[in-house]
Protein backbone atom coordinates (compact mmCIF):
# COMPACT_ATOMS: atom_id res chain seq x y z
CA UNK A 1 0.00 0.00 0.00
CA UNK A 2 0.98 3.59 -0.03
CA UNK A 3 2.57 5.09 2.87
CA UNK A 4 0.75 8.73 1.69
CA UNK A 5 -0.42 10.51 4.58
CA UNK A 6 -3.04 12.22 6.20
CA UNK A 7 -1.00 15.66 5.18
CA UNK A 8 -1.17 14.78 1.21
CA UNK A 9 -4.23 13.08 1.46
CA UNK A 10 -5.94 16.68 1.82
CA UNK A 11 -4.44 17.65 -1.54
CA UNK A 12 -5.14 14.47 -3.14
CA UNK A 13 -8.96 14.03 -2.28
CA UNK A 14 -12.24 16.25 -2.92
CA UNK A 15 -12.89 18.11 -0.19
CA UNK A 16 -16.80 18.77 -0.30
CA UNK A 17 -18.59 21.34 1.53
CA UNK A 18 -15.64 21.66 4.13
CA UNK A 19 -13.93 24.09 1.42
CA UNK A 20 -16.93 26.35 2.32
CA UNK A 21 -16.47 28.99 4.61
CA UNK A 22 -17.68 31.76 5.85
CA UNK A 23 -17.29 33.43 2.60
CA UNK A 24 -19.14 31.18 0.41
CA UNK A 25 -22.16 31.07 2.62
CA UNK A 26 -22.33 34.96 2.28
CA UNK A 27 -21.76 34.49 -1.72
CA UNK A 28 -24.48 32.29 -2.12
CA UNK A 29 -26.79 33.44 0.53
CA UNK A 30 -26.62 37.06 -0.38
CA UNK A 31 -26.51 38.59 3.46
CA UNK A 32 -26.00 35.66 5.89
CA UNK A 33 -23.80 37.31 8.67
CA UNK A 34 -21.25 35.09 10.60
CA UNK A 35 -23.93 34.62 13.32
CA UNK A 36 -26.12 32.74 11.08
CA UNK A 37 -23.38 31.16 9.50
CA UNK A 38 -22.87 30.26 13.04
CA UNK A 39 -25.76 28.76 13.21
CA UNK A 40 -25.66 26.63 10.20
CA UNK A 41 -22.77 24.54 11.24
CA UNK A 42 -23.72 23.92 14.56
CA UNK A 43 -26.47 22.08 13.66
CA UNK A 44 -25.85 18.30 15.14
CA UNK A 45 -28.64 15.95 14.12
CA UNK A 46 -30.38 15.12 11.29
CA UNK A 47 -34.11 13.21 12.23
CA UNK A 48 -35.84 10.45 9.42
CA UNK A 49 -38.55 12.82 10.35
CA UNK A 50 -37.12 16.11 9.03
CA UNK A 51 -35.68 14.08 5.95
CA UNK A 52 -38.89 13.40 5.11
CA UNK A 53 -40.33 16.65 5.24
CA UNK A 54 -37.35 17.61 2.74
CA UNK A 55 -34.27 18.35 5.21
CA UNK A 56 -30.75 17.19 3.90
CA UNK A 57 -29.62 14.24 5.80
CA UNK A 58 -26.62 16.23 6.35
CA UNK A 59 -27.37 19.54 7.59
CA UNK A 60 -25.99 20.81 4.12
CA UNK A 61 -28.20 24.28 3.76
CA UNK A 62 -28.58 23.57 -0.21
CA UNK A 63 -31.19 26.68 -0.43
CA UNK A 64 -28.80 28.96 0.60
CA UNK A 65 -25.80 27.35 -1.79
CA UNK A 66 -25.25 29.26 -4.86
CA UNK A 67 -24.97 25.38 -6.52
CA UNK A 68 -28.12 22.90 -6.56
CA UNK A 69 -26.99 19.54 -4.87
CA UNK A 70 -27.56 18.32 -8.45
CA UNK A 71 -25.38 20.43 -9.87
CA UNK A 72 -23.04 19.30 -7.04
CA UNK A 73 -22.97 15.94 -7.68
CA UNK A 74 -22.29 15.80 -11.11
CA UNK A 75 -19.41 18.28 -10.26
CA UNK A 76 -17.95 15.43 -7.88
CA UNK A 77 -18.46 12.38 -10.38
CA UNK A 78 -16.88 14.83 -13.22
CA UNK A 79 -13.60 15.83 -10.97
CA UNK A 80 -12.96 13.46 -7.96
CA UNK A 81 -9.74 11.45 -8.36
CA UNK A 82 -9.30 7.95 -7.23
CA UNK A 83 -6.55 6.93 -6.35
CA UNK A 84 -4.67 4.04 -8.36
CA UNK A 85 -1.32 2.62 -7.76
CA UNK A 86 -1.97 1.27 -11.72
CA UNK A 87 -2.73 3.94 -14.00
CA UNK A 88 -5.79 4.07 -15.81
CA UNK A 89 -6.92 0.47 -14.26
CA UNK A 90 -10.62 1.93 -12.97
CA UNK A 91 -11.01 2.76 -17.18
CA UNK A 92 -9.56 -0.72 -17.88
CA UNK A 93 -12.63 -2.67 -16.24
CA UNK A 94 -15.46 -1.03 -17.30
CA UNK A 95 -16.34 -3.36 -19.99
CA UNK A 96 -16.44 -6.25 -17.43
CA UNK A 97 -19.31 -4.44 -15.29
CA UNK A 98 -22.47 -4.57 -15.50
CA UNK A 99 -24.94 -2.16 -15.34
CA UNK A 100 -26.50 -3.33 -12.01
CA UNK A 101 -30.56 -2.12 -11.20
CA UNK A 102 -30.82 0.98 -9.08
CA UNK A 103 -34.00 1.05 -7.20
CA UNK A 104 -33.68 -1.40 -3.83
CA UNK A 105 -34.75 -0.47 -0.90
CA UNK A 106 -33.63 -2.42 1.67
CA UNK A 107 -32.41 0.23 4.51
CA UNK A 108 -34.04 3.93 4.71
CA UNK A 109 -32.25 6.81 6.77
CA UNK A 110 -33.09 7.01 10.24
CA UNK A 111 -30.72 9.44 11.90
CA UNK A 112 -27.48 11.51 10.99
CA UNK A 113 -25.67 12.98 14.18
CA UNK A 114 -22.66 15.51 13.85
CA UNK A 115 -21.45 15.03 17.47
CA UNK A 116 -19.79 12.32 16.47
CA UNK A 117 -16.56 13.57 13.93
CA UNK A 118 -15.16 10.35 12.30
CA UNK A 119 -11.09 10.92 10.91
CA UNK A 120 -8.88 8.60 8.80
CA UNK A 121 -5.25 8.46 9.55
CA UNK A 122 -4.78 6.38 6.15
CA UNK A 123 -6.31 7.63 2.90
CA UNK A 124 -6.50 4.02 1.55
CA UNK A 125 -7.68 2.32 5.07
CA UNK A 126 -11.30 2.58 5.92
CA UNK A 127 -12.38 -0.13 8.65
CA UNK A 128 -12.76 2.58 11.38
CA UNK A 129 -16.33 2.06 12.17
CA UNK A 130 -17.92 -1.00 14.43
CA UNK A 131 -21.42 -1.51 15.34
CA UNK A 132 -21.33 -4.33 18.26
CA UNK A 133 -25.33 -3.73 18.44
CA UNK A 134 -27.89 -1.68 16.51
CA UNK A 135 -27.01 0.85 19.11
CA UNK A 136 -23.77 0.80 20.38
CA UNK A 137 -21.12 2.32 17.89
CA UNK A 138 -17.03 2.64 18.24
CA UNK A 139 -15.01 4.83 16.10
CA UNK A 140 -11.70 6.83 15.04
CA UNK A 141 -11.98 10.08 16.16
CA UNK A 142 -8.11 11.36 15.66
CA UNK A 143 -6.80 9.74 18.53
CA UNK A 144 -9.55 8.53 20.07
CA UNK A 145 -11.70 5.43 20.22
CA UNK A 146 -15.14 6.37 20.49
CA UNK A 147 -18.38 4.76 21.56
CA UNK A 148 -21.94 6.14 20.58
CA UNK A 149 -25.10 4.80 21.79
CA UNK A 150 -27.72 5.32 19.28
CA UNK A 151 -30.24 4.57 21.82
CA UNK A 152 -29.41 7.75 24.25
CA UNK A 153 -27.94 9.60 22.33
CA UNK A 154 -24.57 9.97 24.48
CA UNK A 155 -20.58 10.09 23.13
CA UNK A 156 -17.90 8.70 25.20
CA UNK A 157 -14.52 8.19 24.59
CA UNK A 158 -12.75 4.84 25.09
CA UNK A 159 -9.21 4.80 24.91
CA UNK A 160 -7.35 7.88 24.16
CA UNK A 161 -3.88 7.05 22.01
CA UNK A 162 -2.72 10.91 22.37
CA UNK A 163 -0.75 10.63 25.43
CA UNK A 164 0.97 7.21 27.08
CA UNK A 165 -0.84 3.56 26.48
CA UNK A 166 0.49 0.64 28.65
CA UNK A 167 -0.99 -2.59 29.07
CA UNK A 168 -2.37 -3.25 33.03
CA UNK A 169 -1.82 -7.33 32.43
CA UNK A 170 1.42 -8.99 32.33
CA UNK A 171 1.80 -11.13 29.18
CA UNK A 172 4.63 -12.79 27.11
CA UNK A 173 5.61 -10.75 24.53
CA UNK A 174 3.32 -7.75 25.90
CA UNK A 175 5.46 -4.06 25.70
CA UNK A 176 4.41 -3.23 29.23
CA UNK A 177 6.23 0.53 28.72
CA UNK A 178 3.33 0.58 26.22
CA UNK A 179 3.24 3.07 23.03
CA UNK A 180 3.29 6.74 23.18
CA UNK A 181 0.91 9.00 20.68
CA UNK A 182 0.20 5.85 18.68
CA UNK A 183 -1.16 6.62 15.14
CA UNK A 184 -4.15 4.37 14.84
CA UNK A 185 -4.56 3.18 11.24
CA UNK A 186 -7.15 0.26 11.67
CA UNK A 187 -9.51 -0.57 14.22
CA UNK A 188 -12.15 -3.96 14.92
CA UNK A 189 -14.65 -4.17 17.31
CA UNK A 190 -16.41 -7.03 18.21
CA UNK A 191 -18.58 -8.43 21.35
CA UNK A 192 -16.42 -6.86 24.28
CA UNK A 193 -12.86 -7.10 22.35
CA UNK A 194 -11.34 -4.14 20.74
CA UNK A 195 -8.09 -3.92 18.60
CA UNK A 196 -6.29 -0.92 17.37
CA UNK A 197 -3.45 -0.99 14.77
CA UNK A 198 -0.81 1.61 14.23
CA UNK A 199 1.51 3.24 12.21
CA UNK A 200 4.15 1.27 13.32
CA UNK A 201 3.08 -2.34 14.07
CA UNK A 202 1.70 -1.31 16.90
CA UNK A 203 -1.28 -3.89 18.18
CA UNK A 204 -3.49 -2.48 21.44
CA UNK A 205 -5.91 -5.23 23.01
CA UNK A 206 -8.71 -3.66 25.38
CA UNK A 207 -11.68 -5.76 26.75
CA UNK A 208 -14.52 -3.21 26.61
CA UNK A 209 -15.86 -4.44 29.68
CA UNK A 210 -12.72 -3.96 31.92
CA UNK A 211 -10.97 -1.08 33.09
CA UNK A 212 -7.40 -0.13 30.99
CA UNK A 213 -5.55 -1.97 28.73
CA UNK A 214 -4.96 -6.10 28.32
CA UNK A 215 -1.93 -6.26 25.72
CA UNK A 216 0.49 -4.27 23.73
CA UNK A 217 3.09 -5.33 21.03
CA UNK A 218 4.88 -4.26 17.80
CA UNK A 219 4.92 -6.96 15.74
CA UNK A 220 7.52 -6.02 13.62
CA UNK A 221 10.65 -3.14 13.42
CA UNK A 222 10.80 -2.73 9.71
CA UNK A 223 10.07 0.81 7.88
CA UNK A 224 6.96 0.24 6.26
CA UNK A 225 5.19 -1.18 9.05
CA UNK A 226 1.37 -0.13 8.76
CA UNK A 227 -0.73 -2.41 10.25
CA UNK A 228 -3.67 -2.54 7.63
CA UNK A 229 -6.57 -4.44 9.01
CA UNK A 230 -7.73 -6.47 11.80
CA UNK A 231 -10.10 -9.04 12.11
CA UNK A 232 -11.05 -10.72 15.57
CA UNK A 233 -13.12 -13.59 14.83
CA UNK A 234 -14.15 -17.12 16.90
CA UNK A 235 -11.67 -19.79 16.46
CA UNK A 236 -11.48 -23.19 15.45
CA UNK A 237 -10.41 -24.78 18.59
CA UNK A 238 -13.19 -22.46 20.86
CA UNK A 239 -11.92 -18.95 22.42
CA UNK A 240 -11.05 -15.77 20.05
CA UNK A 241 -8.69 -14.68 18.06
CA UNK A 242 -7.73 -11.84 16.14
CA UNK A 243 -5.58 -11.50 12.96
CA UNK A 244 -3.56 -8.66 11.66
CA UNK A 245 -2.49 -7.81 7.93
CA UNK A 246 0.90 -5.65 7.49
CA UNK A 247 2.11 -4.28 5.28
CA UNK A 248 5.46 -5.98 6.17
CA UNK A 249 4.24 -8.65 3.78
CA UNK A 250 2.87 -10.37 6.92
CA UNK A 251 -0.73 -11.71 8.60
CA UNK A 252 0.25 -12.57 11.88
CA UNK A 253 -2.56 -14.37 14.25
CA UNK A 254 -2.74 -14.33 17.93
CA UNK A 255 -5.35 -15.85 20.61
CA UNK A 256 -7.10 -13.49 23.33
CA UNK A 257 -6.78 -15.58 26.96
CA UNK A 258 -2.73 -15.91 26.25
CA UNK A 259 -2.00 -13.28 23.36
CA UNK A 260 0.26 -15.24 21.74
CA UNK A 261 1.34 -15.31 18.47
CA UNK A 262 -0.17 -18.55 16.76
CA UNK A 263 0.66 -17.94 13.58
CA UNK A 264 2.82 -15.80 11.17
CA UNK A 265 2.38 -16.23 7.24
CA UNK A 266 4.66 -14.36 4.71
CA UNK A 267 3.74 -13.37 1.27
CA UNK A 268 5.45 -11.45 -1.33
CA UNK A 269 3.83 -8.34 -1.37
CA UNK A 270 2.10 -6.05 1.72
CA UNK A 271 -0.94 -7.68 3.05
CA UNK A 272 -3.69 -4.86 3.07
CA UNK A 273 -6.39 -6.92 4.14
CA UNK A 274 -7.65 -10.58 5.25
CA UNK A 275 -10.79 -12.12 6.23
CA UNK A 276 -11.68 -16.11 7.95
CA UNK A 277 -13.79 -17.98 6.12
CA UNK A 278 -17.44 -19.40 8.25
CA UNK A 279 -16.16 -22.43 8.71
CA UNK A 280 -12.55 -21.07 10.05
CA UNK A 281 -10.48 -22.90 7.77
CA UNK A 282 -9.65 -20.59 4.62
CA UNK A 283 -8.56 -16.66 4.97
CA UNK A 284 -8.38 -14.27 1.91
CA UNK A 285 -5.27 -12.46 1.23
CA UNK A 286 -5.29 -9.05 -0.73
CA UNK A 287 -2.78 -6.25 -1.08
CA UNK A 288 -0.47 -4.84 -3.30
CA UNK A 289 -1.40 -7.39 -6.14
CA UNK A 290 -3.46 -7.63 -8.56
CA UNK A 291 -4.30 -11.31 -7.66
CA UNK A 292 -5.91 -12.73 -4.39
CA UNK A 293 -5.25 -15.69 -2.60
CA UNK A 294 -7.15 -18.67 -0.73
CA UNK A 295 -4.60 -19.57 1.62
CA UNK A 296 -5.23 -22.49 4.18
CA UNK A 297 -5.35 -20.85 7.86
CA UNK A 298 -3.88 -24.34 9.21
CA UNK A 299 -0.81 -25.11 7.13
CA UNK A 300 -0.53 -21.31 5.37
CA UNK A 301 -0.32 -22.82 2.09
CA UNK A 302 -1.96 -20.83 -0.85
CA UNK A 303 -4.98 -23.29 -2.04
CA UNK A 304 -6.20 -21.13 -4.99
CA UNK A 305 -5.56 -17.91 -6.57
CA UNK A 306 -8.10 -15.13 -7.84
CA UNK A 307 -7.15 -12.95 -11.14
CA UNK A 308 -9.12 -10.32 -12.67
CA UNK A 309 -8.40 -7.27 -10.67
CA UNK A 310 -6.36 -5.03 -12.48
CA UNK A 311 -5.15 -2.73 -9.32
CA UNK A 312 -4.19 -3.42 -5.52
CA UNK A 313 -7.09 -4.52 -3.27
CA UNK A 314 -8.16 -3.04 0.17
CA UNK A 315 -11.18 -5.13 1.51
CA UNK A 316 -12.57 -8.35 1.59
CA UNK A 317 -15.46 -10.24 2.88
CA UNK A 318 -17.20 -13.49 3.32
CA UNK A 319 -20.92 -14.73 2.94
CA UNK A 320 -21.94 -16.35 5.88
CA UNK A 321 -22.57 -19.60 3.53
CA UNK A 322 -18.80 -20.18 2.81
CA UNK A 323 -18.94 -20.64 -0.59
CA UNK A 324 -19.06 -16.78 -1.55
CA UNK A 325 -16.67 -14.01 -1.07
CA UNK A 326 -16.02 -10.88 -2.18
CA UNK A 327 -12.98 -8.45 -3.14
CA UNK A 328 -12.90 -4.99 -3.37
CA UNK A 329 -10.09 -2.87 -5.06
CA UNK A 330 -9.09 0.61 -6.47
CA UNK A 331 -10.27 -0.54 -10.29
CA UNK A 332 -13.27 0.60 -8.69
CA UNK A 333 -14.67 -2.90 -8.93
CA UNK A 334 -16.10 -5.35 -5.93
CA UNK A 335 -16.12 -8.73 -7.20
CA UNK A 336 -17.64 -11.52 -5.97
CA UNK A 337 -16.43 -15.23 -6.39
CA UNK A 338 -17.60 -18.97 -5.70
CA UNK A 339 -14.91 -21.38 -4.10
CA UNK A 340 -16.71 -24.04 -6.34
CA UNK A 341 -15.38 -22.02 -9.19
CA UNK A 342 -12.77 -19.31 -9.37
CA UNK A 343 -11.86 -18.95 -12.91
CA UNK A 344 -13.86 -16.08 -13.29
CA UNK A 345 -16.06 -14.14 -10.46
CA UNK A 346 -20.11 -14.17 -10.30
CA UNK A 347 -20.30 -10.47 -10.22
CA UNK A 348 -18.00 -7.80 -11.05
CA UNK A 349 -19.71 -4.20 -9.78
CA UNK A 350 -18.83 -0.98 -10.58
CA UNK A 351 -18.51 2.08 -7.76
CA UNK A 352 -19.46 5.26 -9.40
CA UNK A 353 -16.57 7.42 -7.69
CA UNK A 354 -13.59 5.47 -7.10
CA UNK A 355 -12.30 2.78 -5.29
CA UNK A 356 -14.15 -0.46 -2.93
CA UNK A 357 -12.72 -0.01 0.65
CA UNK A 358 -14.66 -1.49 2.44
CA UNK A 359 -16.93 -4.71 2.44
CA UNK A 360 -19.63 -6.07 4.40
CA UNK A 361 -22.00 -9.12 4.34
CA UNK A 362 -25.33 -9.34 6.44
CA UNK A 363 -24.88 -11.84 8.93
CA UNK A 364 -28.50 -13.73 7.22
CA UNK A 365 -26.70 -13.67 4.17
CA UNK A 366 -29.11 -10.92 2.38
CA UNK A 367 -27.10 -8.14 1.41
CA UNK A 368 -23.79 -6.81 0.98
CA UNK A 369 -22.77 -3.51 1.47
CA UNK A 370 -20.22 -1.87 -0.76
CA UNK A 371 -18.59 1.41 0.12
CA UNK A 372 -16.33 3.53 -1.79
CA UNK A 373 -13.92 5.94 -0.70
CA UNK A 374 -16.44 8.88 -0.96
CA UNK A 375 -20.16 9.48 -0.91
CA UNK A 376 -21.52 5.90 -1.96
CA UNK A 377 -22.63 3.19 -0.11
CA UNK A 378 -24.26 0.23 -2.00
CA UNK A 379 -26.43 -2.12 -0.87
CA UNK A 380 -26.70 -5.32 -2.96
CA UNK A 381 -29.18 -7.87 -3.06
CA UNK A 382 -27.48 -11.60 -3.08
CA UNK A 383 -31.12 -13.17 -3.50
CA UNK A 384 -30.96 -11.22 -6.65
CA UNK A 385 -27.89 -12.35 -7.53
CA UNK A 386 -26.22 -8.88 -7.24
CA UNK A 387 -28.40 -7.33 -10.15
CA UNK A 388 -30.00 -5.20 -7.71
CA UNK A 389 -28.91 -2.56 -5.36
CA UNK A 390 -29.82 0.45 -3.57
CA UNK A 391 -27.39 2.87 -3.52
CA UNK A 392 -26.85 5.38 -0.47
CA UNK A 393 -25.44 8.84 -1.71
CA UNK A 394 -24.35 11.91 0.42
CA UNK A 395 -20.78 14.32 0.47
CA UNK A 396 -17.55 13.19 2.26
CA UNK A 397 -14.69 10.92 2.90
CA UNK A 398 -16.41 7.11 4.20
CA UNK A 399 -13.91 6.37 7.37
CA UNK A 400 -15.99 2.96 7.57
CA UNK A 401 -19.01 1.14 7.23
CA UNK A 402 -20.84 -1.29 9.44
CA UNK A 403 -23.60 -3.35 10.09
CA UNK A 404 -25.08 -4.44 13.65
CA UNK A 405 -24.77 -8.22 14.41
CA UNK A 406 -28.39 -8.33 13.85
CA UNK A 407 -28.37 -6.57 10.79
CA UNK A 408 -30.90 -4.06 11.71
CA UNK A 409 -28.98 -1.32 11.63
CA UNK A 410 -26.20 -0.03 9.09
CA UNK A 411 -23.37 2.68 10.41
CA UNK A 412 -21.54 5.02 8.27
CA UNK A 413 -18.49 7.24 8.97
CA UNK A 414 -18.36 10.51 6.87
CA UNK A 415 -15.39 12.29 8.03
CA UNK A 416 -15.00 15.84 6.71
CA UNK A 417 -14.06 19.25 7.97
CA UNK A 418 -17.59 20.88 8.20
CA UNK A 419 -20.10 17.95 7.64
CA UNK A 420 -18.38 15.63 9.82
CA UNK A 421 -21.26 13.02 10.99
CA UNK A 422 -22.20 9.26 11.71
CA UNK A 423 -25.32 8.05 9.73
CA UNK A 424 -27.42 5.82 11.01
CA UNK A 425 -29.84 3.83 8.40
CA UNK A 426 -32.52 1.35 9.73
CA UNK A 427 -33.58 -2.10 7.78
CA UNK A 428 -36.75 -1.53 6.39
CA UNK A 429 -39.82 -4.38 7.44
CA UNK A 430 -42.94 -5.26 5.65
CA UNK A 431 -44.97 -6.51 8.04
CA UNK A 432 -47.69 -8.20 6.08
CA UNK A 433 -49.49 -9.60 8.64
CA UNK A 434 -50.43 -6.13 10.20
CA UNK A 435 -52.52 -5.81 7.06
CA UNK A 436 -55.14 -8.16 8.06
CA UNK A 437 -55.97 -5.96 10.68
CA UNK A 438 -56.90 -2.94 8.81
Amino acid sequence: MSRLQLEDFYYMAEDIIDDMDEDDYGRAGGDMDAHEYDMLTKVTDTSSGQARKGKDIQGIPWERLNITREDYRLTRLEQYKNYENIPASGDAVVKECKQMEKGGNYYEFFHNTRLVKPTILHFQLRNLVWATSKHDVYLMSNYSVMHWSSLSCHLSEILNFSGHVAPTEKHPGSLLEGFTQTQISTLAVKDNFMVAGGFQGELTFKHLDRKGVAFCTRTTYDDNAITNAIEIYDSLRGGINFMAANNDCSMREYDTERFQLLNHLRFPWPVNHTSVSPDRRLITVVGDSLDGLLVDLQNGKTVATVVGHQDYSFASAWHPDGRIFATGNQDKTCRVWDVRNLSRPVATLKGNLGAIRSIRFSSDGQFMVAAEPADFVHVYSTRADYEKRQEIDFFGEISGVSLSPDDESLYIGIWDRTYASLLQYNKRHTYAYLDSYL
